[in-house]
């Protein structure tokens, strides 16, 4: 199965629209029908339309794993209602005073690594709402851990000036494969351009081949 392209309003930076887990990705609103199609037939997952504060960024502002969703303090009570009906998952507010809680998180079903500036307290309702341990860290120095690193069940990829002790901290927590990468031909904050689960990956269109042949390994798909 091949890594597959796309983009969203002719742009590649379609990781900060989208979450995915192996049921469900959260898309945004106003995608033409045949994208909708194409994701949830690359993925095998149920589209989910939702907005976080009216903004279509589910990417940056939501947190999955296959036990549940964690959401930016900034969601509206309606739109948590309505994200509720829909999803028969966990589903909880991360109170942090971050909002863009997807660029401080990094997750699959085996762990979670999170930004050193996320209090006690966060970590509390992380591993409660996604049943899973948590360790804090920092990636290439950076706290935006999220932003830089992208995992499924399978593997991980980090931004390529992630040290060697950054690297084996969050495989160990993690528990996957983990190799320095880039998307959309060089970018180094891989979670911008990249939506990806257990079943395959999409990246963003100005992506490489090379850049294509290094996630189609790590990723397993």
């Amino acid at each position: 199965m091949a890594v597959n392209i796309i983009d969203i309003d002719n742009s590649s930076n379609i990781g900060i629209f989208f979450k995915s887990n192996d049921k469900y990705i959260l898309i945004p609103n106003e995608l033409p029908d045949d994208k909708i199609r194409n994701l949830k037939s690359y993925l095998n997952v149920e589209p989910i339309i939702s907005t976080i504060s009216g903004t279509r960024l589910n990417g940056a502002l939501t947190i999955m794993n296959n036990s549940g969703i964690l959401v930016s303090k900034i969601i509206t009570e309606r739109e948590l209602k309505l994200l509720r009906e829909q999803v028969d998952l966990p589903i909880e507010i991360l109170p942090t005073k971050y909002t863009c809680i997807g660029n401080i998180i990094t997750v699959n079903d085996k762990g979670a690594y999170v930004s050193d500036i996320i209090s006690k307290e966060d970590i509390d309702i992380i591993k409660n709402t996604l049943n899973v341990e948590v360790e804090k860290g920092t990636v290439a120095s950076h706290v935006q851990v999220g932003s830089l690193t992208v995992a499924t069940n399978n593997g991980a990829i980090i931004h390529p000036l992630a040290t060697k002790e950054e690297i084996l901290k969050l495989s160990k927590i993690l528990k996957v494969n983990i190799e320095p990468a880039t998307i959309n031909h060089g970018i180094p904050i891989v979670a911008s351009g990249i939506i990806v689960n257990s079943e395959n990956a999409i990246v963003g269109k100005s992506t490489s081949g090379p850049e294509l042949d290094i996630l189609s390994r790590v990723f397993n798909v």
